[in-house]
């Protein structure tokens, strides 16, 4: 039974997808102003890693990951180099890009707010004709929390003191509280078409547009860092459920923990980023990945050197396990019968694999799922290196490569599939020989046919007093 941590009722709950074997994602992306950075790395590695086990659990999974390509920070960041705000954007989005793929994370679909733009003004317009929003006389829209009854509760920000946000518009909304859907242009700011006037959407809005648009007005998993839990998906699940009127928008809310550097947050304040370009001049991305990986998803995390020098020893620890089993490939041959041994390995085995699927059952634990991957790796060094057999070589191999389908850093050394050697020259031998005893035996009519097929093969059988040799006569 699967179960997950839902950050709105603050509990872990049986995973129920609303639509029977199909889960579907939408987990917050970056707003492309500034290189994607660890912190980045940490969140969209853990849902990679959500969506692969559940992918691995057989469900049909639809992930979508959004780019934020217009917010204020874009434009402060393209007014104060003078550039224009989508070479900026579109700098950033490669950068992010880039990096997903270093990372080996494959989304299936990354939608960009200024592709949506119709979409947002008319969702807008829903939240307007049912009073949840009002127009203010700049031409701004601003959502009116007063109106829905439940804000407050994915935060745990009960009370309205502890609502307040985009204070610098404070003066024309009607609580300091409510938040903006639609922001009117400001002079030299890009700006889209309304009914309300030229203006862009505010940073909330878009993600319930995209979100519901590809994935429905309900969806099952929605993610994040916590550092969006206020007020950005407070505020996407306020507009939401006011527009669609059905709760609850999101089944699960799914949270990533923040990550610590020195012992203090990663911040731009504190002057501690660590860009993932820079990271990948001095690790392997599949290092950084497993480091990522093997920390469960809720916890805070450390950026230490000691703990990537460490994630890049069990990385070659993992691929020197893959080498080792696939030159033992060649060195065993199918058994005909198993010792003690061999059956107590493959029960290990087995120990194993119901142990890595309960831990990750557990709300994704990949600390404690992985230290069953190290439990194979010592496994194969400690027994079946010794004393290899076929069937015990295999299940190994078979078992890290099911392993890999969440961890996703083996896929090179996996990709080639070891098969069964076989000394061909021995076989050609065989059938000789049996040829040879159908002789002896009278079956000449058999043994004709078999050094014609042979021959049709390019193998020419020659006949003589010490008996049959043969040649190869074309490859």
């Amino acid at each position: 039974m699967l179960r997950v941590y839902n950050t709105l009722t603050r509990s872990l709950e049986k995973f129920i997808p609303i639509e029977e074997d199909r889960v579907s994602i939408y987990v917050c992306g970056p707003t492309v102003y500034d290189y994607t950075h660890i912190g980045h790395g940490r969140t969209y590695v853990a849902f990679d890693v959500i969506k692969r086990y559940f992918r691995l659990r057989g469900f049909d999974v639809f992930h979508v990951q959004n780019i934020t390509d217009i917010d204020d920070k874009i434009i402060s960041r393209a007014n104060r180099e003078g550039k224009d705000w989508k070479e900026i954007a579109d700098v950033y989005s490669k950068d992010y890009l880039d990096a997903l793929e270093k990372l080996n994370i494959k989304v299936d679909l990354h939608p960009r707010v200024t592709h949506h733009i119709r979409e947002i003004v008319e969702f807008v317009k829903v939240l307007i004709d049912k009073e949840y929003a009002y127009v203010a006389p700049s031409g701004s829209v601003y959502f009116n929390v007063d109106m829905y009854e439940d804000y407050g509760k994915l935060s745990g920000r009960l009370s309205k003191e502890q609502w307040g946000q985009e204070g610098e518009y404070v003066k024309e909304k009607r609580n300091p509280y409510d938040f903006a859907l639609w922001k009117a242009a400001k002079p030299g700011e890009p700006w889209w078409e309304s009914p309300w006037g030229k203006g862009r959407p505010g940073w909330h809005i878009e993600c319930s547009v995209m979100s519901s648009k590809y994935l429905g007005q309900q969806f099952d998993i929605h993610g994040g860092g916590t550092d969006l839990i206020f007020p950005h998906h407070e505020n996407e699940r306020a507009q939401s459920e006011a527009a669609f009127g059905k709760r609850p928008w999101v089944r699960y809310w799914l949270h990533t923990g923040m990550l610590n550097i020195g012992g203090e947050k990663m911040s731009k304040s504190f002057g501690n980023i660590v860009p993932l370009n820079e990271l990948f001049k001095k690790y392997d991305p599949k290092v950084i990945r497993l480091w990522l990986t093997t920390a469960h998803y809720r916890r805070i995390l450390n950026f230490t050197e000691e703990s990537l020098e460490q994630a890049k020893a069990n990385l070659e620890r993992l691929i020197n396990t893959i080498v080792t089993l696939k030159k033992l490939f060649k060195e065993v041959e199918p058994d005909p019968k198993l010792n003690d041994k061999d059956v107590k390995i493959i029960k290990e085995l087995e120990k194993i694999r119901k142990g890595f699927y309960r831990s990750m059952d557990h709300d994704f634990n990949t600390s404690e799922a992985f230290s069953y991957i190290y439990e194979v790796t010592n496994l194969v060094f400690k027994d079946i290196e010794i004393m290899p057999s076929y069937t015990t070589v295999k299940k190994a191999y078979d078992l890290l490569k099911e392993f890999n389908e969440v961890l996703g850093v083996l896929d090179e050394e996996l990709r080639e599939i070891p098969v069964l050697t076989v000394d061909v020259n021995k076989v050609i031998q065989v059938v000789v020989d049996v040829r040879d005893k159908l002789r002896r035996q009278r079956m000449y009519e058999l043994a004709d046919w078999i050094r014609e097929k042979l021959n049709t093969i390019g193998i020419m059988l020659m006949d003589g007093k010490e008996g049959t040799t043969w040649r190869i006569i074309r490859g």
